[in-house]
């Protein structure tokens, strides 16, 4: 049995194995995602907002924030643009008009 929050990594042989013998919750009929090549990642460019920020102490992962270190100055610049990016694609409308309205936050 799984306990709930465990996360399981899986190589991508195993996961087409799973897909074939139907143990996956993949669609059968969505399609294979191509990594992205290094000619998207040298077109990519770091876009940071510039107003204020809050200050909060958070938890990471020390192989995440060792990762975001290594990157250089800025690292935590860089993982405030990752959750905004995240962020941008999940919210949804009622939530993001709230925000801008002054009703959260």
């Amino acid at each position: 049995m799984t306990e709930k929050n465990t996360i399981v990594s899986y190589s991508m042989d195993e996961i087409k194995a799973m897909r074939a013998a139907g143990q996956s919750q993949t669609r059968p009929d969505a399609p294979e995602a191509e990594p992205e090549g290094d000619a998207f990642w040298a077109r990519a460019v770091v876009v940071t907002p510039k107003d204020r920020k809050a200050s909060i102490h958070l938890r990471v992962d020390p192989d995440v924030l060792a990762w975001f270190r290594a990157q250089g100055e800025g690292h935590l610049t860089r993982m405030n643009a990752v959750l905004r990016l995240y962020f941008e694609s999940h919210r949804e409308p009622l939530i993001r008009s709230r925000i801008y309205d002054g009703c959260i936050g």
